[in-house]
């Protein structure tokens, strides 16, 4: 697959690939996501067993996030863009999403969904940079991210972030390593996204046999 080639020879690709036109995340698009999240329903109905109206709507946003960002990862991989056009891209994404939100109830909601994402820019942008460690370390790695979580989060957003990258390479997401407790750590949280990552890699993976389909 692409991303397995050299960087020098994916640089070179992508410098002579048509440049299509592809829409990506846009402020009119969180901006849209973020309306419809103010006229949700997160109370729910106590004898309903359903998701409340608003989180689902927080996870089909988190979806999309993680989508647009795949998107860009893929048509790096396909020689579409180069590394550069690809960062600036994720990077672009990056400053929509994680901008302050000032509706107060709806930017305590929206600043968790953030936290969660800081794993989504960050092992995208270690992929572009060629950091990713092998399969076979995920356990390890895994392991030492529960370790430090508590006394230090940046090392274990480091280390989940890593793991993501992993993914975005190729290795399976392992959904085991995914715990299902009422008290998830930042790192679960962190976990969980990289789940989402791989999904995204998945549902992705003809992406862009077409042209024009980015959209």
């Amino acid at each position: 697959m692409a991303a397995k080639k050299s960087k020098k020879s994916t640089e070179a690709a992508a410098e002579d690939a048509p440049k299509l036109f592809y829409i990506f995340y846009n402020q009119e698009r969180w901006d849209n996501w973020l309306n419809s999240l103010k006229a949700a329903d997160f109370d729910g109905d106590e004898n309903s067993e359903d998701m409340p109206e608003g989180f689902r709507l927080l996870d089909g946003l988190s979806d999309d996030i993680t989508l647009g960002v795949i998107k860009v990862i893929r048509l790096y991989q396909n020689q579409r863009f180069t590394v550069e056009e690809s960062r600036t891209k994720i990077r672009d994404i990056e400053a929509i999403v994680m901008g302050e939100v000032t509706d107060g109830m709806l930017a305590e909601i929206i600043g968790s969904m953030q936290i969660s994402m800081l794993v989504l820019f960050s092992a995208a942008q270690k992929y572009l940079e060629g950091s990713s460690p092998a399969a076979e370390t995920v356990k390890d790695l895994v392991k030492e991210g529960r370790k430090v979580v508590d006394k230090d989060p940046e090392e274990a957003l480091d280390i989940a972030s890593s793991i993501g990258s992993a993914v975005i390479n190729g290795t399976s997401c392992y959904g085991k390593y995914v715990k299902d407790t009422d008290e998830p750590t930042l790192f679960d949280e962190w976990l969980v996204e990289v789940e989402r990552i791989a999904d995204a890699m998945k549902s992705l993976k003809d992406f862009d046999e077409v042209a024009g389909e980015a959209q």
